[in-house]
């Protein structure tokens, strides 16, 4: 009798089955074609994504020898840069030419911008002429601005439109993107002057003037915005989409809501991965690439660790005649650098979302250092406990208890602060915030105690 499957956790609903990837790199290896193919069909293009990344560029290898036709361009855009460009490299010039002809340009802009010029030339010449300038035209402008994430294809009326006229037109035309929101009113020199939402144009008489029924939420985005402030205006005006305009306001493209939303989603990660002090990396870099990219901030730690050093060999002959302040110092410093990463976590996060800005910032500084007293009165409180009762000196546990207050209320400062004027220099806080904010607190931490230990107890 066989044993029931155990259900999957409910976290787990929407990941790929261990099970079916196993099967799949069975088909591979075994070169099964039919097999594979019935596999992959169900899966979306996000987990066929999901899949090439997670297995090994082998396995990678074949799959895509074995599997060439089903590769398109939405799997392609779902890919991280590295295994993109291994996967585009692979690929047949006109199982590429497919792929990248049936997608938008924004997403063709994103797929293309991170590669080789090789490799680009390779996208752009399988792009028919049109869409190639189309293309071309996106990356003139600056990286990381809303020129590069907008979409050339945007459906636009005359002001002087009726529901009717705009219904009859998008009936007829076949150029039409896979997916739009709206219809962006234009003037005769082509400016935008608001937009129509496809829902209140089928809801409205055929008579009525799509000028009447234009959405308040309409604002416009200039193309060399970046695109950290795009996806700010969405998430802050819950904006669907937006017409983008060039410096002399005419209308160059349009920008939806789910590629502000990825934006969102990489300005997250991008923080927690530099607070982390890792850099723009992945599970599927190589070794070289991840040693590359994290040795900077361990060197930058190493110096910061070994400044700390220097502070306890300044106290040496104390922690020599007193042992226990060596079992100690630890836990103050320690307690420091967790208040200072926990208010640097918040104030870093809060000034990508804006909403620590200038106007609150000395009472968000304010707060952070009555919140870091108040956690130092009550862990001095505990600590000094230790002190007395575990070492049997009340004088320790006062040493403990002051060292504990002055090094939380330094780090609840520094976490704010540091990031503050970081931000104010024009630097990422996320960048170096962390490293920073350690090196404080170690060596607030360790002075504090081993110097009121050298003034109280010897």
């Amino acid at each position: 009798m066989t044993e029931p499957e155990s259900p999957r956790r409910e976290e787990d609903a929407h990941a790929l089955d261990p099970d079916r990837v196993e099967a799949i790199v069975e088909a591979v290896e075994a070169e099964d074609a039919p097999l594979l193919d019935a596999l992959m069909e169900p899966l979306h293009a996000a987990d066929i994504a999901d899949l090439l990344e997670q297995i090994g560029p082998a396995e990678r290898q074949a799959l895509i020898r074995l599997w060439p036709g089903g590769i398109d361009g939405d799997i392609l855009s779902e890919l991280g840069e590295g295994v993109r460009e291994e996967v585009i490299e692979a690929l047949p010039q006109d199982v590429l030419a497919n792929a990248v002809r049936e997608l938008d340009s924004d997403d063709v802009v994103d797929i293309i911008e991170d590669l080789e010029e090789p490799q680009q030339r390779q996208v752009l010449d399988a792009l028919d002429d049109a869409d190639r300038v189309a293309v071309e035209q996106a990356l003139s402008y600056p990286e990381y601005t809303a020129g590069r994430l907008m979409q050339r294809e945007v459906v636009t009326a005359p002001e002087d439109w009726t529901v009717g006229h705009a219904i009859d037109f998008l009936r007829n035309e076949e150029w039409l993107p896979d997916q739009f929101y709206h219809v962006v009113l234009i003037d005769p020199r082509h400016r935008p002057t608001g937009y129509v939402a496809l829902g209140k144009m089928l809801a409205s008489r055929r008579d009525k003037q799509l000028s009447e029924i234009t959405e308040d939420s309409y604002r416009t985005i200039p193309a060399t915005q970046s695109q950290e402030d795009v996806a700010y205006a969405f998430n802050q005006y819950h904006l669907i989409s937006a017409p983008v305009v060039d410096a002399d306001g005419r209308l160059v493209g349009v920008i939806t809501i789910d590629d502000a939303m990825s934006v969102l989603e990489d300005e997250a990660e991008e923080d927690i991965l530099r607070l982390g002090g890792v850099g723009d990396e992945s599970l599927s870099d190589g070794v070289l690439d991840t040693v590359r990219l994290r040795f900077p901030w361990l060197f930058v730690n190493l110096i910061a660790t070994n400044l700390s050093a220097l502070v306890i060999g300044h106290f040496e002959g104390a922690i020599a005649q007193i042992v226990a302040l060596a079992a100690i110092m630890p836990i103050i410093a320690s307690m420091g650098g967790n208040t200072g990463t926990q208010t640097l976590t918040i104030a870093v996060r809060s000034l990508a979302t804006k909403d620590l800005t200038s106007s609150n910032a000395w009472r968000v500084v304010r707060r952070e250092l009555l919140v870091g007293m108040t956690n130092g009165i009550i862990f001095a409180t505990l600590m000094a406990s230790v002190g007395w009762l575990g070492y049997g000196s009340a004088l320790l546990g006062g040493v403990i208890a002051a060292a504990m207050v002055i090094n939380l209320i330094v780090a609840a400062i520094a976490g704010t602060l540091i990031p503050l004027t970081l931000n104010r220099l024009g630097l990422d806080p996320a960048l170096a915030s962390g490293t920073f904010v350690t090196m404080t607190t170690d060596a607030v931490g360790f002075f504090s105690f081993l110097a009121l230990a050298s003034a109280v107890l010897l």
